[in-house]
């Protein structure tokens, strides 16, 4: 052989064993398990990063979450209530399904960007006519992990829509999702139509009659309030700067506070 050739050999098997070496190396810095795993194994994710505010809020849903701002008026609603704390509201930039959002790579990084006080999960997905069934697994790995890093998980059942009977169905949703992965259920479906019943001149839904309209947004927002914080939503004052009316206002949290003491926002909570 020549003499560069055999150099030429020498050098293969340097980096031969150089590379079973860094294989060894990383694959003893995995989680374990058998030899078929990746040799470059992902590192444990750090853990959140802490956040400057008192109340950190996470909403994952989709356009019934972000018509009207939901998120800002719970904030707002907070904010009114714990005059000595700050709040933060943040809305995933994503619209999806939770089945969907459970997978979702940059929700679940999201979800473990920092400590959240509340994590409120929309958009379960449910059959209109109630003869199919979906799958919640999605759903109830959002709650999982976010009670996992210590947030409070709330599920935001939607409001029926517009002259459709269907907020039975909604909410017995969102309560099966609650009855494998606890997290408080305020009932929004049941207070739409309570409203409906006592003040049919105030508009709850949008023209399309599916949208919430800003006095729906409120009553909503009233709800999901009544499941973080135990104060009367009665006792608040008028939230300035939202399109509805003082006189409206005062009457939806009347609503709020009946359906909140018919069916409790916290029924769902755990421990």
């Amino acid at each position: 052989m020549s003499m560069n050739a055999w150099s030429t050999l020498k050098l293969r098997v340097a980096a031969c064993v150089a590379g079973l070496a860094l294989a060894g190396a990383l694959s003893a810095c995995g989680s374990g398990g058998g030899s078929t795993a990746p040799a470059a194994s992902v590192p444990d994710a750090p853990p959140p990063a802490p956040t400057a505010a008192d109340v950190t809020m996470l909403f994952m849903g989709n356009s019934h979450t972000s018509v009207h701002n939901v998120p800002g008026i719970v904030a707002a609603l907070l904010r009114a209530a714990r005059p000595a704390q700050t709040v933060e509201a943040q809305v995933s930039p994503a619209w999806m399904l939770l089945n969907a959002r459970g997978d979702d790579l940059e929700s679940l990084a999201l979800l473990g960007s920092k400590r959240w006080t509340v994590v409120v999960l929309q958009a379960q997905d449910y059959s209109s006519s109630g003869q199919f069934v979906y799958p919640t697994t999605g759903a109830e790995k959002l709650v999982r992990l976010a009670r996992e890093q210590g947030a409070k998980a709330v599920l935001f059942a939607e409001w029926p829509r517009q002259g459709i009977p269907e907020s039975g169905r909604i909410y017995e949703t969102y309560a099966s999702i609650a009855r494998v992965q606890p997290a408080c259920l305020p009932p929004i479906p049941q207070a739409f139509d309570l409203a409906a019943l006592r003040h049919p001149g105030i508009a709850l839904h949008d023209a399309d009659g599916n949208h919430s309209a800003p006095a729906g947004a409120f009553l909503a927002a009233l709800l999901l309030f009544a499941a973080i914080d135990t104060t009367p939503v009665e006792s608040l004052a008028n939230l300035p700067g939202i399109a509805v009316d003082p006189e409206s206002q005062r009457l939806l949290r009347l609503v709020a506070r009946d359906a909140a003491a018919a069916v409790s926002p916290r029924n769902y909570c755990g421990g």
